[in-house]
Formats: C-alpha cells, structure tokens, sequence
C-alpha cells in the first residue's frame, strides 16, 4: 500500500498533506505518530462519563490533529461533535455523532497500522 492508497482508503486528502509535509516519508512519520495520540481514548471515556465538557476539549483536540494531518472524513466527523458540544451538554444528535467518529477513527487507525505492517 503507498501513501496515496492510504489516504484514500480512509478519507483523506493526500494532496493536501503531501503540500505541506512534502515527502511521504515525512507523511508516514507523522501518521505513525498519530498512533500514539490519546484524544480519542479520552473522549471515550468523557463519553461514557457523560463529561461533555472534557468530551467537547477532546473532540475539539482531535478535530485539530485530524485537520492537520488531512484526514478528511474524520475531521468533518469531529467537527460536528464540537459544534454538538459546544455548551457543554448533549443532545439526542449527540451519540450518533460520536458514533460517526469511532467509525472514522477505527478506519483511520486500521489503515495507518496496515501500512505501518508492511513498512516492516
């Protein structure tokens, strides 16, 4: 699997990141670092807290590294758990929300471990 197949598996934008990382090497460094994040872990367990304030820092530091790292798909997931949170509380949208990001996040994180397995 390239880079390119990578991000295309997973709903990101490898143009974008190739414009400002500019080699996929640089690529790949990042995204195995993404790896070792915790903001998802955290807004797991903010969630099943109902904790939506902390839920809301963790989606919102999520969004962030998603957008930098052009992962398309799951940063338009995190941004509208954000926007949902934003107050602090939840709605009866907030759980499908949430639901969407796990879907994304797994996918995300199954594809950089295959490719990060093949890099040996």
């Amino acid at each position: 699997m390239t880079v390119k197949n990578c991000y295309e598996q997973m709903g990101g934008s490898y143009e974008e990141i190739l414009s400002r990382l500019m080699t996929d090497d640089r690529v790949k460094k990042f995204l195995f670092k993404f790896l070792n994040g915790d903001s998802f872990y955290q807004l797991c367990s903010a969630m099943e807290e109902k904790n939506y304030e902390e839920a809301f820092k963790a989606v919102h530091t999520l969004k962030g590294v998603s957008a930098n790292m052009a992962f398309t798909d799951l940063t338009q997931a995190c941004n509208k758990l954000t926007e949902n949170l934003r107050g602090g509380q939840a709605d009866n949208e907030t759980e499908g929300y949430f639901e969407e990001i796990k879907k994304s996040y797994e996918l995300v994180k199954k594809t950089i471990e295959d490719l990060q397995a093949q890099e040996g």
